[in-house]
């Protein structure tokens, strides 16, 4: 038995919100009062020569920082003509994938996140860098939204690596792997005025033993939701996440432990985002060792009471809501908790997923490695699968390490170079479907040709075949047509997923004599229609 796994808990929540399990359906064209998801179709989208570490959305505008040197128009290739220079940070528009012109600026170090302020007058970068600009910025830095323009009276010293920032109007949250800040001692936290990056003075929390990767702001202004490796705040155990007060920076009730408590440099996990929408923070994770926590979870912002923890394996790197779905990437491959995909072998990945925002079920799989709970509420995992090509740049071979958008579109950054097989490095987006072109339907390498046999002792012929997979439908409609005759002799509706391909058969009950052929014609919700090759001649 693994450590700690005879103490997770069975958990109730009498706060949680639960949806009927039949929502594990939704897709662009779910059924009835289920939620809807983007399109699995890649829209054009300017390119980078790196990673994006991470992005985030002003209106139409997405503001994307990592390690990259270049970015060019979509479809083309590295070195196209109207390929341009950005040092490690850029802006594109949500609406069209331009790059936007206007925002060109350079860190001489690669930024590791970025984050607005409420008002979205400001974004504000952290990372590894000294200059902007060649400006003296220390790690963290602050550009206008109006104007694109860097602000200079913003030059907060910061002593090493920012990694997670949270903002309100007046002032800017941050934390990382620092220890001083404006000459000032600080323990991986820190606050400083937006006006013009001065410490503040009152807020000192502490992350006592590693690193704080995310950051984020609780409605209502009076929480900082706090995620990274550390095992304490303020010298208390909060293993992974915890809330401190923005005035002072005591810390305050979190309730839930999704994040399980490490055991040594090989077996920890950690919190690598968080997003708040309403009242719910979501919080993807990373785990090291064996089933070591490597999902998501959903908790009160204003308690930390859990809403739900989905135990998926395959590292968390980003996670964002959009409507009734919350988007991650990730390099996901057992997804049993949820009653979805098994560990295959060899191991294959699926590396941007969505899934409900409100508990569905329990989970249907044992705790992982040294969980605090068992049988816990879990989302559904929506029917919705592009596929993001594994990277090469950062030696790390993930694909997208950032997730962003607004209520039309979502937009996943990191160092894939192809989507849905296309070429399409470094950054792309996907819309709703009223803003999409609609047309990824069903899978052609997955529909083989039926088999035809005619009984021994009837003039019946029974054709057979393996149903297919939609990236964003999952009820295929099938139409069995015989010979070169395009009136279908039946029509057949079956769900299906990549993991989940059932067999299917028609019996053509009175064929005209002779031997026939028989072909199947698949079509999705919005028309994409497949026709497979004829199988060989029965009769």
């Amino acid at each position: 038995m693994r450590a700690g796994l005879a103490a997770a808990a069975t958990l109730t929540l009498a706060g949680a919100s639960v949806m009927p399990a039949a929502t594990a359906g939704a897709d662009t064209v779910p059924p009835s009062g289920t939620p809807t998801t983007v399109s699995a179709d890649p829209l054009p989208t300017w390119q980078v020569d790196g990673v994006v570490w991470s992005m985030t959305t002003v209106g139409t505008t997405v503001y994307a920082t990592g390690n990259f040197t270049k970015a060019r128009p979509p479809g083309t290739a590295p070195g196209n003509a109207k390929e341009v220079a950005r040092g490690n940070i850029l802006a594109f528009d949500l609406t069209t994938g331009n790059l936007i012109t206007s925002f060109a600026h350079s860190l001489n170090g690669q930024g590791l996140r970025v984050a607005a302020s409420p008002d979205g007058k400001r974004v504000y970068v952290g990372g590894e860098f000294t200059a902007v600009d060649g400006k003296p910025h220390n790690r963290l830095a602050a550009f206008d939204t109006a104007t694109g323009k860097l602000v200079d009276g913003f030059a907060p010293k910061v002593g090493n690596i920012v990694r997670g920032i949270a903002a309100t109007n007046s002032t800017v949250y941050f934390g990382g792997n620092f220890f001083n800040v404006n000459g000032k001692s600080r323990t991986r936290l820190a606050a400083v005025n937006a006006s013009n990056g001065a410490n503040v003075d009152t807020w000192r929390p502490t992350a006592d033993d590693n690193e704080v990767f995310a950051l984020t702001m609780a409605p209502g202004g009076d929480r900082v939701l706090i995620g990274g490796r550390f095992q304490k705040l303020n010298g208390a155990e909060h293993v992974g996440i915890g809330a401190v007060n923005t005035t002072n920076g005591g810390s305050l009730p979190w309730s839930s432990k999704p994040i399980p408590s490490r055991l040594d440099n090989r077996r920890f996990s950690y919190v690598t985002d968080l997003f708040v929408d309403g009242d719910t923070v979501y919080g993807a994770a990373d785990g090291e060792g064996g089933h070591w926590f490597d999902g998501r979870f959903a908790a009160k912002a204003a308690t930390g009471d859990l809403v739900w923890l989905d135990n998926c394996y395959g590292a968390t790197y980003g996670v964002f809501a959009q409507d009734k779905a919350v988007y991650s990437v990730s390099h996901a491959h057992d997804c049993a908790s949820l009653g979805a995909f098994t560990e295959t072998s060899p191991t294959t990945w699926h590396r941007a997923l969505a899934e409900t925002k409100a508990a569905t079920g329990t989970d249907h799989a044992p705790p992982g490695a040294n969980s605090n709970y068992r049988n816990q509420p879990i989302p559904s995992l929506l029917h919705w699968f592009p596929t993001l090509s594994q990277g090469t740049f950062t030696k790390q071979y993930q694909a997208a390490w950032a997730v962003t958008g607004n209520d039309d579109f979502v937009a996943m950054g990191g160092e894939f170079p192809k989507v849905n097989g296309k070429a399409q490095q470094g950054l792309v987006r996907f819309a709703v479907k009223a803003k999409a072109p609609n047309k990824s339907g069903p899978v052609k390498a997955d529909l083989a040709a039926p088999t035809a046999s005619k009984a021994w002792f009837s003039s019946e012929i029974k054709v057979s075949w393996k149903a297919t997979w939609d990236m964003d439908n999952e009820a295929l409609t099938y139409e069995v047509l015989r010979d070169g005759e395009t009136t279908p002799l039946t029509t057949l509706k079956k769900d299906s997923s990549f993991w989940n391909r059932p067999s299917m058969t028609f019996t053509d009950a009175k064929p005209p004599k002779g031997k026939h052929t028989y072909r199947i014609r698949v079509k999705d919700a919005l028309g994409n229609t497949l026709t497979s090759a004829a199988s060989p001649a029965a009769g």
